[in-house]
């Protein structure tokens, strides 16, 4: 299934903070933009994920195995998203978080799930604690792994290793690019760090409102 972006122009008070501009994305790849702050990546995530927030508008169209995504509410994309911060639930458990998001179904499967996940995540036996016991790298995995049991079609990541140490950045880009691959899940990733590119990624550059190979 792949990501594709026809004509995507992100508009601030009427002017182009991003020009047109189209892009694939193949199942299972990660493509990285990268740019400076403030340059509106962020902003082009929400357009892609549909929750643009005002002054921003945006024209040109998202869509996913030519399924066209604009009107749908972002509840019904099934995009996945990643940010600097985990969003995790401080009042739920870990197990708890994985639970809100997986879709509904019988209780024994979906704890049954929430199991598997925590297994793969290296997190046997963590369902019950809360999530300021975790560590950074914990914490990171878990939300990965809530948002992919949203059995998303598509992930955004937004600098998602940025406030990870340098000793967990790698393990964590490793762990991330791996799971999208093997879930076959078109993604586009916005940084301004060059070593987070997965080896051998596309990379394109955001730098005065024009995107661009690098």
């Amino acid at each position: 299934m792949a990501l594709r972006l026809t004509g995507a122009c992100i508009l601030l008070g009427g002017k182009e903070l991003i020009r047109p501009f189209s892009l694939d994305i193949a199942a299972g790849e990660t493509l990285t933009l990268m740019g400076a702050s403030g340059a509106g990546k962020s902003t082009l995530l929400s357009f892609i994920a549909g929750d643009l927030d005002l002054p921003f508008t945006a024209t040109g169209s998202v869509s996913l195995e030519d399924e066209a995504l604009g009107a749908l509410p972002p509840e019904r994309r099934r995009i996945g998203r990643l940010f600097q911060d985990d969003l995790l639930f401080p009042h739920l458990t870990v197990a708890e978080n994985l639970l809100f998001g997986m879709p509904r179904g019988p209780r024994a499967e979906r704890l049954a799930k929430v199991d598997a996940a925590l297994a793969e995540a290296g997190l046997d036996g963590f369902g019950d604690r809360p999530p300021h016991t975790l560590s950074g790298g914990q914490r990171a995995r878990v939300a990965l792994m809530r948002a992919l049991a949203a059995k998303p079609r598509a992930m955004l990541l937004d600098e998602p290793f940025n406030k990870l140490d340098a000793e967990l950045r790698q393990a964590m880009r490793d762990f991330v690019f791996r799971h999208i691959a093997m879930r076959r899940i078109p993604c586009l990733m916005v940084t301004h760090d060059v070593a987070d590119v997965p080896q051998g990624g596309r990379v394109m550059l955001l730098r005065n409102g024009e995107v661009t190979d690098a």
